[in-house]
């Protein structure tokens, strides 16, 4: 009989998938009892890795306290106001303010929304988002349309208009529309370190001079750092890594780890002080679990775990030894190339190479990988071992040769 939960990107008329049922640090093991290393950290976020108790104890001592209350006006708790410190303070906007909320999708459609908001506050009617192609948003209405990702925006009818795609590599192409449309633009979305798409990171200058261009038309730089967030890079964000500092910052991922949904989004003091300016105006946006406890008290065990155990600079680390196999692959031919930055890596295939197969061959070894676009994908936990990421690396090489 076919499953009754209906799989996210997969086939609706598939009926087999693997069943996992334990976690434990890096690896998973399915209901057959075969491990795996998780070299993803599920879908991109589990810094931590799997089973830390400290995370799984402050969940459970605050759900025995206050299990669940929502934070629209007038109410607040102590746990929330908390984390939006925690992760304010630790980003480029340490005097701006955090919106909660449950996803890195309802982060991204957040940012877009604020993007416009500030906007028509300030007088203005700027309705254009500019979106980066091989850019990944989510899939909400909002980021389904910022999506640089073109099968993922097929197939559901009319999107959001006023959105304008740009090349992700050339900033000529963004300064192009600026020129042309520039007292229209309400803001431009962008991974940093773009992911999904096939990891990639920006091009010499190109955050830089997109800073330029959105400071000298007045429009809204918004960093995705739904992936690249909380030490994937070897810095507590992207922003950091890249040495430019936007307006909005979307966050979800990493910020727990992936052991209670949350996400949301960074706003500068300059936006803070657009919101703030008419004691009259309401945001008329927010989540029922905006601010959920639980989700809170698991992001401040998560973020304490990063800073103890120092997992921002061993993604630093993580990376060395990722490129250092790599390069020993690309030098006896077995992949083209390599991209990314801090502990997320993309192994390029040579030509005609299916990174589909790469990846279920990888997976039947006992190493769990995404093949996307042209490469192998590599995000692991952030306390993933030496002898686990070299192995992983043999396992894509004896994958390659079969």
């Amino acid at each position: 009989m076919p499953p009754t939960l209906l799989h996210s990107f997969a086939s609706p008329a598939k009926e087999s998938f693997r069943e996992l049922v334990r976690a434990d640090g890096v690896r998973v093991w399915d209901r057959d009892g075969k491990e795996y290393i998780d070299a993803m950290a599920s879908l991109w976020y589990c810094q931590v890795g799997y089973g830390r108790e400290q995370i799984i104890a402050a969940v459970a001592d605050q759900m025995r306290r206050l299990t669940v209350y929502n934070t629209f006006d007038p109410w607040t708790s102590a746990v929330a106001e908390e984390l939006a410190q925690a992760v304010v303070g630790r980003s480029p906007l340490a005097d701006g303010r955090a919106f909660l909320c449950c996803s890195g999708s309802e982060s991204v459609d957040t940012a877009l929304k604020l993007a416009r908001a500030v906007s028509q506050l300030k007088g203005e009617n700027r309705q254009m988002i500019l979106r980066r192609t091989r850019g990944y948003h989510g899939v909400n209405f909002g980021g389904t349309t910022a999506q640089g990702i073109e099968a993922n925006r097929e197939g559901w009818g009319d999107l959001v208009p006023h959105f304008v795609e740009i090349d992700p590599d050339n900033i000529e192409s963004a300064a192009t529309v600026f020129a042309e449309h520039g007292d229209q633009i309400a803001g431009v979305i962008c991974e940093p370190l773009q992911g999904a798409g096939g990891v990639y990171p920006p091009t010499e200058g190109y955050l830089r001079r997109l800073r330029e261009l959105c400071d000298r038309h007045g429009a809204l730089l918004i960093f995705d750092e739904v992936i690249s967030g909380f030490g994937r890079t070897g810095n507590w964000f992207a922003s950091h890594t890249y040495d430019v500092t936007p307006d909005l910052i979307t966050f979800a991922k990493g910020v727990t780890s992936g052991y209670q949904p949350l996400g949301g989004v960074i706003c500068s003091r300059a936006v803070c002080d657009v919101l703030e300016a008419d004691p009259a105006f309401i945001l008329r946006h927010g989540y029922t679990y905006s601010g959920h406890p639980a989700a809170c008290a698991a992001g401040l065990a998560n973020i304490a775990i990063i800073e103890e155990e120092n997992l921002v600079e061993r993604a630093n680390h993580i990376g060395r030894r990722f490129t250092t196999g790599f390069r020993a692959l690309i030098d006896d031919g077995t992949i083209a190339g390599m991209r990314g930055d801090g502990a997320v890596w993309a192994a390029v295939l040579n030509e005609g190479a299916d990174p589909i197969v790469i990846r279920d061959r990888m997976v039947d070894a006992g190493v769990i990988v995404r093949g996307i676009v042209d490469c192998i994908a590599f995000c692991p936990p952030l306390v993933i071992e030496d002898a686990d990421i070299d192995r992983c690396i043999d396992v894509m090489a004896e994958s390659i040769a079969d």
